[in-house]
C-alpha cells in the first residue's frame, strides 16, 4: 500500500471547534448554567456542547412572536434523545418514558428516524431529574446527539431468523464502543464525583481526542432484503451477509449522508458507497479507523462541509479506503452479493421464530399522543404493562409490539382494539409510506412545516391516489422542515424539502429500496402547485407503469426525471 500525504482543508477553526477545546472535555460550564434559574436559557457555548450529552435547546416559535412583544424571552424548552441501539425497549423502559413526558415534557413521545425516543417541552430545572429517571431505567442520552457516533441503528424485524438478534447484537456492541469516554456526563447529571487532578492529565479520548468529531457520524446496519435502516443514508453503513443461515460478515458502505444548504451546490445528499467485506470480529476495528479518519481529516473550518461525505469526495473513494487499510494493517474483503427489495416496514400481526408474535402499529409521523378520538397513548401504556417481550422503534417512526408469546397476544389484540391501535390497513399505502421530522414548533432549522402539515397534505392526495386505483400502491413519501434530511427526504420516491412557510422543494425518482437518491422536479412550489403536479403524474403512472414498477422508477423511465451517471448520486 502506498502511503499518501494527507491534510485537512485548510482555514481557521470553527466557532464550535474552539467550545470544544476550551470546554474540558464536553463540560463546559453545563454543571453551573443549568442550577441557574433566572433564565429558562442557557448560554450558546453551552448549547453546543449540551448535544453530546443528547439535547438542544429549543423554544415555542408559535409563541415567539407574541413573547418578544410582552418583552419576555423565549418559550426555551429541551429536546431529550435517547440513546437505544437497535431501537429496542423493554416495557418498563417504555413506561418510564410515557411517565417522563407527562411529568416534565409536553404530554407526547416522538419516535425517530433513528429508532429511538425523542421528549419534547422539559423545563431546564427538570433537566437533570429527567435524565437521571431514565439511567435508573437503564437507558441514557449520551452521545445522541453531538460530534460524535450517534444511535446505530439496525434492521428492527425481530421475526425472520436468529440472524436479526445477532445484529442486533453488534448494533449495541457498537454503539458501546465508540462511545466518548468522558465522565462529563456522569458528573453534570448523575452527580458522579470528579477524580482530582487536571482533566488534561487524568482524562483523554483515545479514539475522539479532544475535539471529537467535525460534525456528527452516522451508523446503521441492514439484514437484506430488508433495507428499513436506509443503509446507503449513513455515514458508515453495514449490510449483513448470511450464507447457510449464519451471519458471516458485513459490507462495508461509507460516505452517505442526507443533509444540504438551500442555494449551495457545494451541499448535497449523498448515497453511501460499498468498499468491501469484514467479518463480524472485525466490525469494530473497522468503524473506529473509519471514523478516526474522519477525525483527522474532515472540515473543522466550515461546519456545513464536515460531514464525512465531503470528506470521501474531497481525499477521493481510494484514498480513503487505501488509508483505512493502512490504519487496520489488513485488507477488507471482496464485497458479497446482496438484494435490498424494500425499505419500509410489514404491518399488523407476524409470527416468527420460536413461535413469537409481533405486531407492527402504524404511527404517524412517528408521534405518540393522546389524540381526541384516538388514545394511542394511553392504549400502549396499558399494553406495556402487561406486555413481556419487547418495543421496536422502527427507522420508519412506527412501533413494533415484539416478543408476544400466544397466551399473550390474545390480551394484548384485545387492548389494540379496545383503543383503536391500528396497524394503518384503512389508511392508503401511500399514507403508510410517510414519514416527517418534528419541524415547526420546536426545530429552531425549521423553515416550514413537516410533521403537522404532511398529514394534512396526504389527505389531498388521496383523493388523486383513489381516484386512480393507487390506494394500495407503496409509495414512499417524505417531508422534511429544511434541508438537514432528518426524515430522509432524498430516499423517498416523492420527497418536499421546507424552503419558507407553505413552500416546499419537490423532489422525485428515489428507489423503493433506498438505493437511489431522488432529484429536484419543482422548485419553491405551494400546495395547489404539489397537488396540480400529483394530477398528472400519478394518472400516467397508473396507467403507463410496468408490472412490479415503482413510481420511483416509473419516472425516471418515463423520462420525467433524469437519472444520474452512476444511478446512485444526487450531484453529477
Amino acid at each position: 500500500m502506498v502511503n499518501q500525504i494527507l491534510r485537512a482543508p485548510d482555514g481557521p477553526p470553527s466557532d464550535v471547534e474552539e467550545i470544544k477545546e476550551r470546554s474540558k472535555y464536553l463540560r463546559g460550564t453545563l454543571k453551573e448554567v443549568m442550577l441557574d434559574r433566572i433564565s429558562a436559557g442557557i448560554p450558546d457555548d453551552d448549547n453546543r456542547l449540551m448535544k453530546h450529552h443528547g439535547s438542544y435547546l429549543q423554544d415555542d416559535r408559535d409563541l415567539r412572536n407574541e413573547r418578544q412583544k410582552q418583552k419576555l424571552e423565549p418559550a426555551y424548552q429541551f429536546m431529550l434523545r435517547v440513546r437505544m441501539p437497535g431501537g429496542v425497549a423493554q416495557p418498563h423502559q417504555w413506561l418510564v418514558m410515557d411517565e417522563l413526558a407527562q411529568k416534565y415534557g409536553n404530554g407526547t413521545l416522538k419516535l425517530t428516524t433513528r429508532e429511538t425516543f425523542q421528549m419534547h417541552g422539559i423545563l431546564k430545572w427538570n433537566m437533570k431529574k429527567t435524565i437521571q429517571e431514565i439511567h435508573a431505567s437503564l437507558l441514557d442520552t449520551i452521545a445522541a446527539c453531538g460530534d460524535v457516533n450517534r444511535n446505530v441503528m439496525c434492521t428492527s424485524n425481530p421475526y425472520q431468523s436468529e440472524i436479526h438478534s445477532e445484529v442486533y447484537e453488534w448494533s449495541k456492541r457498537l454503539s458501546d464502543y465508540l462511545l466518548p469516554r468522558t465522565r462529563a456526563y456522569h458528573e453534570i447529571w448523575l452527580d458522579e464525583e470528579k477524580v482530582a487532578g487536571t482533566p488534561e492529565v487524568e482524562e483523554i479520548e483515545p479514539m475522539y481526542g479532544p475535539l471529537y468529531l467535525p460534525r456528527k457520524f452516522k451508523i446503521g446496519i441492514a439484514v437484506p432484503p430488508s433495507n428499513d435502516v436506509d443503509v446507503f443514508s449513513q455515514d458508515l453503513g453495514l449490510i449483513a451477509i448470511i450464507e447457510d443461515n449464519k451471519l458471516i460478515g458485513f459490507n462495508v458502505a461509507i460516505g452517505g449522508g442526507m443533509g444540504m444548504s438551500h442555494g449551495d451546490k457545494a451541499t448535497y445528499p449523498q448515497v453511501a458507497k460499498v468498499i468491501g467485506f469484514c467479518t463480524p470480529d472485525q466490525v469494530l476495528e473497522v468503524a473506529e479507523k473509519i471514523i478516526t479518519i474522519q477525525r483527522d481529516y474532515g472540515n473543522r473550518s466550515v461546519r456545513k462541509y464536515a460531514r464525512f461525505k465531503y470528506t470521501v469526495d474531497r481525499l477521493g473513494l481510494q484514498t480513503v479506503v487505501n488509508e483505512l487499510e493502512n490504519r487496520l494493517g489488513w485488507s477488507l474483503g471482496e464485497a458479497k452479493p446482496y438484494v435490498f427489495d424494500h425499505n419500509g416496514d410489514r404491518y399488523g400481526w407476524v409470527q416468527g421464530i420460536q413461535g413469537k408474535w409481533h405486531f407492527t402499529l402504524f404511527v404517524e409521523g412517528g408521534r405518540v399522543a393522546d389524540f381526541e378520538d384516538y388514545k394511542l397513548m394511553t392504549g400502549l401504556r396499558e399494553i406495556a404493562k402487561i406486555h413481556k417481550g419487547d418495543f421496536r422503534l422502527t427507522a420508519n417512526q412506527n412501533l413494533i409490539i415484539g416478543n408476544v408469546t400466544s397466551m399473550k397476544k390474545r390480551k394484548i389484540n384485545e387492548l389494540l382494539e379496545l383503543y383503536g391501535l391500528t396497524d394503518g390497513r384503512h389508511f392508503s399505502a401511500l399514507r403508510r409510506s410517510s414519514m416527517a421530522c418534528v419541524a415547526l414548533p420546536t426545530c429552531g432549522l425549521a423553515m416550514a412545516e413537516a410533521e403537522r402539515y404532511l398529514p394534512v397534505l396526504i389527505d389531498k392526495i388521496e383523493t388523486i391516489v383513489d381516484e386512480n386505483g393507487l390506494r394500495n400502491e407503496e409509495i414512499t413519501i417524505r417531508m422534511t422542515g429544511c434541508p438537514n434530511g432528518c426524515a430522509r427526504h432524498a430516499l423517498g420516491e416523492i420527497g418536499f424539502i421546507g424552503k419558507a412557510v407553505g413552500k416546499y422543494n419537490m423532489y422525485l425518482g428515489a428507489a423503493f429500496d433506498g438505493s437511489r437518491l431522488s432529484k429536484i422536479y419543482r422548485e419553491n412550489i405551494g400546495e395547489e402547485e404539489i397537488l396540480n403536479e400529483l394530477r398528472v403524474l400519478l394518472p400516467r403512472y397508473a396507467k403507463e407503469r410496468l408490472e412490479g414498477e415503482h413510481f420511483g422508477d416509473y419516472v425516471i423511465r418515463a423520462g420525467i426525471i433524469k437519472a444520474t451517471t452512476d444511478g446512485m448520486n444526487f450531484h453529477d
